[in-house]
C-alpha cells in the first residue's frame, strides 16, 4: 500500500507497519500496515472522506477490551489520541467528553463539578470512544443510562446521534459505516460530592478485590447470557487457573483471561475459546465474546 496513493495528505501522524501490542491492555498482537492517529476531528473527516473503500480500517481506542491477532491487522488502523481527541468539558447538567478520554477520567471530571450519575464511569476500563461504541457498562448502568447524544465521523461528515439513533443494546451499538465516534454528552445531576466520591471509592474498591486490575487481561471476556453470569458458567465448568501456553483464565475473577508473560494473541484467543467449549458441553450455555478479537492469524 503506496501512502501517497492510498491516504490524503493528514496533519496527524501517520506510520507504516507499527507495532500494536505496546498499545493494548494484553501486550500482545502483530503491527498495523498503517497506523494513523488523526490531529483532530477535521484531520479525521479528511480520511474518512478520501480513503479508498477498498482500503480496509479499523478503529482501536485504549485498546482495553481488545485481541490484536499475531499477523497484525491490514490497512488502516485509526486510534484517536491528544488534545485534539481527550478534553473533557463539565456542564450545569451533564459532561461533553472526547473519544480519547478514558472513562474514569471522565467520571472524576464530573465528581469535581460535584454532578452525579457518572460514577459507574469510574469502573470501566478503557476510553468513551470504545465505551459509546459498545455501551459498556459497570455496576448496574450502561452507557444508553446517560447517554444523550454522540458525535460520529463518517466518509459523509459529522453526525449526532441519540441513544436510539445507535439503537443500543446490551454491549451494542450500531456505527454507521465506517463510522468513529469523535465526542459525547452525558447527562448528570447535580449531587452530593461527598455522596460522589464515596460511590466511586466503592466502585474502586470492589474492582480492586474481584478483578486483576493490574495485570495484563482485556477486561470481561464474556457477555453475559439472559439470565446468568459469565463468570459462573465458566467457574462451574472447571475453568478457573486453566491454562493455555502463557494465557490463563484469572484465578481472581473467571471471566478475565491473563498474559502471564509470555502469551500469544493465539493463547489467549484459544484459551478463550477452549472456555467456551467447556461452558457448552457443562451447562449448555454458549458464551459470546465481549473483547473484540481483530487481525490475521499468523502464517
Amino acid at each position: 500500500m503506496a501512502p501517497h496513493a492510498t491516504l490524503p495528505p493528514l496533519r496527524g501522524r501517520v506510520q507504516a507497519a507499527a507495532p500494536l501490542a505496546p498499545l493494548t491492555w494484553f501486550r500482545v498482537g502483530g503491527p498495523a500496515e498503517w497506523l494513523v492517529r488523526p490531529a483532530d476531528a477535521d484531520d479525521l473527516l479528511l480520511l474518512l472522506r478520501d480513503l479508498p473503500k477498498a482500503v480496509p480500517l479499523t478503529v482501536i481506542g485504549a485498546a482495553s477490551n481488545l485481541i490484536i491477532r499475531d499477523g497484525g491487522v491490514r490497512g488502516v488502523v485509526l486510534r484517536l489520541a491528544g488534545r485534539g481527541f481527550g478534553a473533557v468539558v463539565a456542564e450545569a447538567d451533564g459532561i461533553i467528553a472526547g473519544a480519547a478520554a478514558l472513562d474514569a477520567v471522565v467520571a472524576e471530571h464530573a465528581a469535581a463539578a460535584g454532578l452525579a450519575g457518572l460514577e459507574f464511569l469510574s469502573g470501566i476500563p478503557g476510553s468513551i470512544g470504545g465505551a459509546v461504541a459498545m455501551n459498556a457498562g459497570a455496576y448496574g448502568r450502561e452507557v444508553v443510562d446517560a447517554l444523550d447524544w454522540a458525535e460520529v465521523a463518517t466518509p459523509a461528515g459529522l453526525l449526532r446521534l441519540d441513544a436510539a439513533g445507535l439503537r443500543m443494546a446490551y454491549r451494542h451499538a450500531e456505527l454507521p459505516p465506517r463510522g468513529v465516534v469523535v465526542r459525547a454528552r452525558f447527562r448528570a445531576m447535580p449531587g452530593d460530592a461527598t455522596r460522589i466520591a464515596a460511590e466511586m471509592g466503592r466502585i474502586r474498591a470492589a474492582r480492586e478485590a474481584t478483578q486483576p486490575v493490574r495485570a495484563r487481561t482485556g477486561g470481561s471476556t464474556f457477555r453475559n447470557p439472559p439470565g446468568a453470569k459469565a463468570w459462573a458458567l465458566v467457574d462451574a465448568a472447571g475453568c478457573r487457573g486453566l491454562r493455555l501456553g502463557g494465557a490463563q483464565v484469572s484465578e481472581l475473577h473467571a471471566n478475565f483471561l491473563l498474559n502471564t508473560g509470555d502469551a500469544t494473541a493465539a493463547d489467549i484467543e484459544g484459551l478463550g475459546e477452549t472456555v467456551r467449549a467447556r461452558v457448552l458441553a457443562q451447562s449448555g450455555e454458549t458464551l459470546d465474546w465481549e473483547i473484540r478479537r481483530i487481525g490475521e492469524v499468523a502464517a
